[in-house]
């Protein structure tokens, strides 16, 4: 038995899913600083006269941070570790956003906002490096599909507190929700999460898995286009049901929100069916055939103000979020344990920088075509994703 098997045979299985809820806080955490702050707006756009224009930049100064800082700490986490990684992002984000909230200043508030983005964007690599580490290749899918509810569990306690804290004391009081967040996951993290083992590279320098083959990039490439009809539906579908299908704004917010919780549960299914098949590309592929089936149905439903529109729109939320935990673990279980830091990093860098472009140009699509043009056109995306899901190149799980 190697080294690397003793170490994590001594490691329980207990203090195994302990690390794993340890990871999935510090990413829901790091979640609700980052996204929290487009739950500002209205605050910031009533309460300092800033107009949304403004206000919108301010919310999008952490996801910009985020963007930037993503590739940086999968270096890190690849070279000094998951925990560093961990705990270096959560209590710098905690520092950065009680400044932030502690400024009085729109400027400030801004800045500060997008260092703790890039503090936080470490939780989006390092916790799925430990996750990955730790659990074997048979309850990974699960492990990671839990993971990934992070970012929707994150979005939905930023709008049930941020926006209410907002309204009632100010933007600059809502801030303190994510610093408490983070607060509370670094401590976590300190408490329960070691390193995964790493095998020794040998030589002392690690492959490359880049100049191997195009596995790699064609499940990024996969994951860019699926990014499409995601944010589609995200961004759209509240607004669809408040102007073309006449729904109050209580109720659509309702039923969005509801499809959040869905679609978190449905990357966990996702992560369990790749478990049982023993493949993470199998199931990719028949989500984005999932994908595409939906999103037409969808588009060809609300064209006709057809009753089955409104389940379709949930089931579209849920299907085009399932893709990403399968392919978060496939990237990092082909990268390896010296480059899968750097190969997530890439990946939601991609994902990232896609999701940003889609509300303006699908706005405009929708402008001049109608949602449900907007809903059928964001099927042309996943049908070519198709043909580059890497199924016959998929190795063997270990």
């Amino acid at each position: 038995m190697t080294a690397t098997a003793d170490r994590t045979a001594e490691v329980g299985v207990r203090r195994r899913w302990a690390m794993l809820g340890a990871s999935t806080l510090a990413q829901a955490s790091t979640a609700v600083m980052v996204h929290g702050p487009a739950f500002l707006i209205p605050a910031l756009h009533e309460q300092q006269g800033l107009s949304l224009a403004r206000a919108g930049l301010v919310a999008a100064a952490p996801m910009v941070g985020t963007m930037l800082a993503l590739v940086p700490w999968g270096v890190v986490t690849d070279r000094r570790g998951e925990r560093l990684s961990l705990l270096a992002g959560l209590a710098v984000s905690v520092v950065l956003g009680a400044l932030a909230a502690l400024s009085g200043s729109v400027v400030l508030l801004a800045l500060g906002l997008g260092l703790a983005g890039l503090a936080a964007a470490s939780s989006n690599v390092a916790s799925g490096r430990v996750v990955v580490g730790w659990f074997p290749a048979g309850r990974r899918g699960l492990a990671m599909g839990i993971r990934q509810m992070a970012q929707p569990v994150g979005v939905g306690v930023a709008a049930v507190s941020m926006a209410v804290v907002a309204d009632r004391h100010g933007p600059y009081a809502a801030v303190w929700v994510p610093v408490v967040a983070c607060g509370v996951a670094a401590v976590l993290v300190a408490l329960v999460v070691l390193d995964p083992p790493r095998p020794a590279t040998g030589s002392g320098v690690a492959h490359n898995p880049y100049r191997a083959d195009r596995y790699l990039p064609r499940i990024h490439g996969v994951s860019v286009l699926l990014v499409v009809p995601q944010f589609v539906v995200w961004t759209f579908a509240l607004v669809w049901l408040v102007q073309d299908r006449g729904w109050s704004p209580a109720a659509a917010g309702g039923l969005v929100a509801g499809a959040q919780v869905a679609g978190a549960v449905g990357r966990i299914g996702a992560g369990q069916l790749s478990d049982v098949v023993a493949s993470r590309m199998r199931p990719l592929r028949w989500v984005t055939v999932a994908a595409v089936a939906t999103m037409l149905l969808l588009g060809a439903t609300a064209g006709l103000d057809a009753p089955v529109a409104i389940p379709l729109v949930v089931l579209a939320t849920v299907v085009t979020v399932a893709d990403n935990g399968l392919a978060f673990t496939a990237v990092a279980e082909r990268a390896g344990p010296f480059w899968s830091g750097r190969a997530l990093g890439v990946q939601n860098t991609a994902q990232f920088l896609t999701a940003a472009a889609v509300p303006p140009l699908a706005g405009l699509t929708v402008t001049s075509l109608g949602y449900p043009a907007t809903f059928a056109l964001a099927a042309v995306f996943p049908l070519a994703a198709l043909a580059m899901v890497p199924v016959r190149e998929e190795r063997e799980l270990s």
